[in-house]
């Protein structure tokens, strides 16, 4: 049945604020123009991205979010593909063109500067709408896109990694750290997993990791390599920059692969050059993914059953709340609003 609200609550930042005065707001509902799809919303997820936004700053207004799920209201004109009714996921990562390789100059992600899911309704292209995994609660489908696209793309298609393998993951607790460890694991490989906090370390082993260190000991890097059998890891999942990437790559064993897709703790200090090329070794980025790592990822999620961890859910109302819950670093998988 079509929601005929003309005003509809929405997490939307039109002014520099800080996090703590954020509100929900009443904005327009919002009308699908040429290959759009009309979404309403069931479940928005938070990312670091959302906070990043208070951090740096904004252009213009627009509604905060880039994970979601729902059910489809209505289509635009020449929108394909989709039916009313139908229960979707959204891909966050717009036009990223024909390369796989790379993105396109015109990419951006969902919540800026397009209106993002924190929201009851949503817009978006009828391209970027994927069938839900039947077996995913609400909650569960709105914490997958962005972090499972993320970690999809960071392990396959860039570290390319092959069953039998050792992967170093940093900041476990974090929903691509998570699910990057879910993925890795089913795909075969060994896993050892980093925090500050021994209680998330123990939360990853009951998960499913085989080993794991709090990344506040000295010698977690040594520790890498003793447990990859002497010659170190094969791959090292990293998104904190710093010193932890600095350090990251002497516990890789000579031809190994870090992959970085975040610098939360700034650019690494500085780090032996020297290393790097006399170890063979590769330092790749990766930001989101393509639309075939959207549906690879959820070809894994299907058949596997997969399901992300939940760390807690809240109403819309209370996004700002949430936010401040993933400010303080507590979670322990992904945090997700409930939208209608």
């Amino acid at each position: 049945m079509r929601w005929t609200f003309n005003k509809l609550k929405a997490l939307r930042l039109s002014s520099p604020i800080p996090l703590d005065q954020l509100e929900t707001s009443e904005v327009p509902e919002p009308r699908p123009g040429p290959g759009e799809a009309l979404i309403r919303l069931k479940a928005a997820a938070l990312n670091h991205r959302d906070l990043w936004q208070f951090i740096r700053g904004w252009q213009g207004s627009f509604i905060l979010g880039s994970d979601g799920t729902g059910v489809v209201e209505s289509l635009g004109p020449g929108a394909t593909g989709l039916a009313p009714g139908a229960e979707v996921v959204i891909n966050p990562s717009f036009d990223w063109g024909e390369r796989e390789e790379a993105y396109s100059s015109q990419f951006t992600i969902l919540g800026n500067p397009r209106d993002g899911t924190f929201a009851e309704f949503i817009v978006v292209p009828a391209e970027n709408v994927f069938p839900k995994p039947p077996h995913l609660t609400w909650e569960e489908a709105g914490a997958l896109p962005l972090a499972g696209l993320t970690a999809y793309r960071v392990l396959f298609s860039r570290a390319t990694l092959q069953r039998g393998e050792h992967v170093l993951i940093h900041g476990i607790g974090g929903g691509v750290a998570i699910l990057a460890l879910q993925f890795a694991k089913l795909a075969g490989a060994m896993v050892m997993v980093t925090s500050t906090s021994d209680e998330k370390l123990e939360r990853a082993l009951a998960l499913g990791a085989d080993f794991g260190v709090n990344s506040r000991s000295g010698d977690w890097d040594k520790a890498a390599r003793e447990w990859s059998g002497g010659e170190g890891v094969d791959v090292v999942v990293e998104s904190v920059g710093g010193e932890l990437f600095a350090r990251s790559i002497h516990a890789l064993r000579l031809g190994g692969r870090l992959v970085t897709f975040g610098a939360t703790g700034g650019p690494p200090p500085s780090f032996d050059l020297r290393t790097v090329y006399w170890n063979q070794l590769s330092i790749l980025g990766s930001t989101m993914g393509s639309p075939s790592d959207f549906g690879a990822m959820l070809k894994i999620v299907n058949e596997r059953k997969l399901k992300p961890v939940i760390d807690s859910v809240w109403p819309l109302a209370q996004g700002r709340e949430a936010l401040m819950r993933m400010a303080q670093g507590r979670q322990f998988g992904k945090i997700v609003l409930t939208c209608g």
